[in-house]
């Protein structure tokens, strides 16, 4: 992503209260999705794990996350920084519903990674947003795929990286048995 991107950066942001889905479903508590995220970074180059989101606590906003890395930036005497928001393609519907979604427009550059879908298409971004297209890896699972299978006892080393599934053992997360 680095490369393809030309990015100085990857923070992997996670989320302290991720508002559209904690009224819907059990979350996992952030302390642990910031250890899970610093695994998996320690398996992509250039990527650090990011608890912005986390320090800031109430419901996480992406566009008041995007305003505070600029503002950090205007403080240390940087111009403000060339931001892109990397989602996967089947978060693209959803985007008009995010907070304050048309700052968040202004501010930032989607960088659409291609997931896979059983129809192979992906739905166009909405109007008004700066975006390009980025293959991503073709790895058809999702995180609620990963936890079911942990929940039925089942292997996860082939869903996830290495890093990833020895966080999950060691926090024993998701009523993980293996």
């Amino acid at each position: 992503m680095l490369a393809t991107l030309d990015l100085d950066r990857l923070l992997l942001v996670v989320a302290n209260d991720p508002w559209q889905k904690s009224p819907l479903r059990h979350v996992t508590p952030a302390a642990d999705r910031l250890a899970l995220t610093e695994a998996l970074a320690e398996g992509i180059p250039g990527a650090e794990a990011s608890g912005l989101e986390i320090d800031r606590g109430g419901p996480s906003y992406t566009v008041m996350t995007v305003e505070q890395i600029r503002h950090d930036a205007s403080a240390a005497g940087l111009p403000a920084p060339e931001l892109y928001l990397v989602v996967g393609a089947d978060l693209v519907p959803e985007l008009d519903t995010w907070e304050r979604a048309g700052d968040l427009q202004r501010l930032v550059t989607l960088a659409v990674v291609s997931r896979p879908t059983p129809w192979r298409t992906h739905p166009p971004v909405p109007p008004g947003w700066r975006s390009l297209s980025v293959d991503g890896p073709q790895v058809d699972v999702s995180s609620s795929e990963v936890r079911a299978a942990l929940a039925r006892g089942e292997a996860i080393d082939d869903l996830v990286p290495a890093e990833v599934v020895r966080c999950i053992r060691r926090r024993t997360l998701y009523a993980v048995g293996r």
